[in-house]
This record gives structure tokens, sequence and C-alpha cells, in this order.
């Protein structure tokens, strides 16, 4: 069900001490508050200036009277996003984000292990809707993990069965200001219209649709887990990188599960279904030692070597 920022901080246990990675918006400024106030002393915090809009600067102007307000140590660095052919500008700047969070945290705090981001439940059921919407598998309807490990850092989420509105509530019943993105009322942007949209009338509909909707995310992550571990087992038996013949000898179904484990995996590329598709058709097709391969997928194409299948980023 959902939880009240206080239940939520209850069962949120961190190895002390830890970051907050601190944006200056109103769910960043809730968590470094709270947690300030729950682990006195034990806090710190990192802001991410990502210097992609006017206002970046009075962000980075709030956090550091902010944490100066709560005597917080905080860090503040500067990337600049660019991003990749096919890739949104919005995930490029997320990935710089976690990269520039995860280098601060580990040069300048190296007896921190854990990192506390700031995502709530309302960001929880826009993930899965635009998964939904853009027709994603059993990974993208997991949506966002409530915990994960990366780069040798632990990182939660402890606001996800928190609703946003509730953060802003608990901001104001304590005098405490935050910045407002300017770029949050665009609607141009598919988050900020789901935001104005549809939570809206997902609420009148099925009051209860942030707890059902993360109850599906939750299952849909269990199931990948299990495939994740079918995924591996079929590798280590087809090989790294996978022979042909044996996974000829494999279910469509199983070739496509090992093919993108071992494309991520080995490569961090995920192909498109079209391509994945085109993929299995060539696999089908190798029956001849002649047969040649040579197909794009992700950012590179896969070749058949002899026996063998490998990737190439060209």
């Amino acid at each position: 069900m959902s939880q009240t920022l206080d239940q939520a901080l209850a069962d949120f246990s961190p190895g002390l001490p830890f970051a907050v990675a601190l944006s200056g918006g109103a769910d960043s400024s809730a968590l470094l508050l709270a947690c300030v106030q729950r682990w006195p002393g034990q806090v710190r915090a990192v802001h991410i200036h990502h210097g992609l809009q006017d206002a970046a600067d009075g962000f980075e102007t709030h956090c550091l009277a902010l944490c100066e307000q709560l005597s917080v140590p905080l860090l503040v660095r500067r990337v600049q996003a660019s991003h990749a052919p096919g890739q949104s500008p919005e995930d490029a700047a997320r990935q710089a984000r976690y990269a520039a969070l995860a280098e601060a945290v580990q040069t300048e705090w190296p007896d921190v292990r854990d990192v506390a981001v700031a995502q709530h439940a309302d960001d929880q059921v826009e993930t899965l809707l635009i998964a939904l919407s853009r027709g994603a598998g059993l990974p993208g309807l997991a949506s966002m993990p409530a915990q994960w490990q990366r780069g040798g850092l632990n990182w939660h989420r402890p606001f996800f069965a928190v609703p946003g509105a509730a953060l802003r509530d608990w901001l104001r019943e304590r005098g405490q200001a935050w910045v407002e993105d300017p770029s949050n009322s665009n609607e141009q942007f598919t988050r900020n219209r789901i935001r104005a949209r549809v939570l809206p009338v997902l609420a009148e509909a099925f009051p209860a649709f942030r707890d059902t909707f993360a109850r599906s995310a939750a299952h849909a992550a269990q199931a990948q887990e299990v495939l994740d571990e079918v995924a591996a087992q079929d590798l280590a038996h087809v090989g790294n990188p996978p022979r042909i013949t044996a996974l000829q000898s494999l279910s469509r179904a199983r070739q496509a599960l090992v093919l993108r484990h071992w494309l991520r995996i080995a490569y961090a590329t995920t192909p498109s279904t079209a391509q994945l598709n085109e993929l299995l058709d060539q696999v089908a097709d190798c029956s001849t030692r002649g047969h040649r391969l040579n197909l794009k997928v992700g950012q590179g194409h896969v070749v058949r070597l002899g026996p063998v299948l490998t990737w190439s980023p060209r």
C-alpha cells in the first residue's frame, strides 16, 4: 500500500554513512531533510549540475544553501551529457548523472557504500506506462528496482511507495522550500504528459493504481529473474561466443532469450524486436558452413565466424 514519508524511512536501512543524490527539487529535498533528521551526522549529498537549462544554476544555489542549513557535506559535479544516435537526451542525462554520482562518492568518500535517490511511486507508474506504450518486454515492465547494485555501490529508492504529492505536502508542513524544474510543465516530454493528464484520470478511475501497478512491476521483475537464470544456464550450454549448432538445438523462444542475455552481459547492447527476429531467422538458415551472417544489432553487428556468432561495434 502507499506509504507516508515517515513509514518509508522506517523501512529504509542504509549502511552508515551514506549519500543522497540531491537535485534541489521537492523529492530529493524531502529525502535529504528526512534522512538528516533520522540519521544526524551520517548523511552526505551529491548534486549533479547538467547545464541543460538556464535554471541549473538555481538548483545548485538551492542545494548549497540547504546543505549549509543542515550541516551536510555537499559535492557538486558538472556533466555534459551528449546523446548518441538513437538515444534520448533524457537517457543520456540519466546515465551521465549516475556515472558522476558514483565517481563523486567513490573518489571523495571511500567509506560510503550506499546512495539514496528520490524517485517515488508516481515515477514508477510513469516508467511502467512508458514501457507499455513502447511494447516493452518483461525488463521494461519490471520498471525501476527499489534496490540494486552497480559500480561497487548499493543504490536505494526508499520513497517507492510514497506518492509525489505527499512529499510536497511534507515539505510545506515544515516550511521547507524547493526549486521547481521549469521543464516539468513542458508536455512535450512524455513523462510530463502522463503526470498532467493520465495520473489524475487513473486516480479517479482506480484509486489504488499506485499499489496495483507496483505489484505488477514486481511480478514482472520476479519473472525476469527466473528468465535470467534460464538464460545464464543456456549460455553456459551454447558457449560464449554462442555456437550456432547449439543455438539451433533450442526452441526459438529460448534462442531469443539466450541471445539477448549474451549481447547484454558481453557487449552491453540490446537488440530491437525486429533485429532479434531477423537474427533468429538467420540462425535458422545457418545450415551450411558457407552461410554468411552480418546483421545490424544494437549499436553494432552480429557476424558469423565459422561455427560461432560474435558481435562487433562497427
